[in-house]
């Protein structure tokens, strides 16, 4: 799984934003690596276990004749109190790290294979993820 090395704060505050003024990621929304990427179509925050989750669905998918690259990094820790802990008391100890994902934010991008193997393991991986995702290629306008 990933996760930063180390982190200047423990516990970030939540950053609740008002989901109809959420617009489009202008950072990391064009293919840099790959033939073919997965985009992002809606906002969510995606934590390192599900991102772990499709990487490995890519990486058997593409087996050994394939690159892929991951353009996000889960930097943002989440916390949580344990089951049947009354209201109060402080915020709950970190449980692991996620990412802020905007629409419009390539996720995975892949490279070496052709355009059936490729879609197939981007496909699978975005069923991994908490967001609605497409497909893109190199051949299309992004």
């Amino acid at each position: 799984m990933l996760l930063p090395k180390k982190v200047k704060f423990r516990k970030w505050q939540t950053g609740r934003v008002n989901p109809k003024s959420i617009s489009p990621d202008t950072r990391g929304s064009k293919l840099a690596f790959g033939s073919f990427g997965l985009k992002s179509t809606s906002q969510a925050r995606v934590k390192s276990i599900q991102l772990e989750a499709a990487r490995k669905v890519i990486s058997r998918t593409l087996t050994k004749a394939g690159k892929y690259w991951i353009r996000i990094f889960p930097d943002r820790p989440y916390t949580a109190k344990a089951a049947e802990v009354g209201m109060g008391k402080g915020k709950g100890d970190p449980q692991g790290y996620c990412f802020d994902v905007l629409p419009g934010r390539i996720i995975f991008e892949v490279d070496g294979v052709d355009a059936k193997i490729a879609t197939e393991a981007l496909r699978k991986a975005g069923t991994k993820l908490p967001l609605s995702v497409r497909i893109i290629s190199r051949a299309h306008k992004q």
